[in-house]
């Protein structure tokens, strides 16, 4: 044991193995829990034992949910003719914050991936394409990541929705604002170039 007591030796392996969480960084986070208030301490352990028993899923969208169905699927203001197919909930949180989509979403908890044993059932296609024919959307957005995976689940949405009477487009990717064109990898150069629109 490296440490003087083995509950901080145990909370410092835990908190590394948090994404982007290293054994340096857990180690920091260790520490300062053990300087903080207790109050402070104990509100963070208990928040994270009420999202573990009280956050699940949404039955509609899949969104991540205190009440059924979640706030965006009750928010009466939102365009019910839109669809959002997203990979996770983070992605939910990302477009939002963007304030330029104001429609329903759905979120498939992931990407195809044969190889590490994601299929479509996995993923609950049936339930997502039951949710379009039921909720009769004009537009679904596919806003997959441009990751291998990501572009197959879109690929594989856009076959399986081609003859539904709906509109299916899927997010535009290319050249982040304020980046310098020397430093684009070639794949979102050349996606750049296919997405690029008449300027009017």
């Amino acid at each position: 044991m490296d440490y003087s007591s083995r509950y901080l030796e145990d909370l410092i392996e835990r908190l590394s193995h948090l994404p982007t969480i290293g054994r340096k960084t857990a180690q920091r986070l260790a520490f300062h829990l053990m300087r903080v208030p207790q109050e402070e301490a104990l509100g963070l352990a208990r928040t994270i034992q009420r999202i573990r028993e009280e956050v699940g899923r949404c039955e509609e969208c899949g969104n991540l949910a205190e009440t059924q169905p979640c706030y965006l699927c009750q928010d009466e203001r939102r365009d019910r003719s839109v669809l959002c197919i997203v990979e996770q909930p983070g992605d939910v949180v990302a477009v939002e914050k963007s304030g330029a989509f104001h429609g329903q979403y759905h979120v498939l908890s992931g990407a195809l991936s044969p190889l590490d044993g994601v299929g479509p059932d996995e993923l609950g296609i049936e339930a997502l394409l039951a949710r379009i024919d039921r909720e009769r959307f004009r537009e679904v957005i596919l806003a997959t990541n441009p990751t291998a995976q990501g572009e197959a689940t879109a690929h594989y949405l856009h076959e399986l929705l081609a003859d539904r009477p709906l509109v299916v487009t899927r997010i535009a990717r290319g050249i982040p604002v304020g980046a310098d064109l020397e430093l684009a990898d070639q794949v979102t150069l050349a996606r750049a170039l296919e997405g690029r629109k008449e300027i009017r």
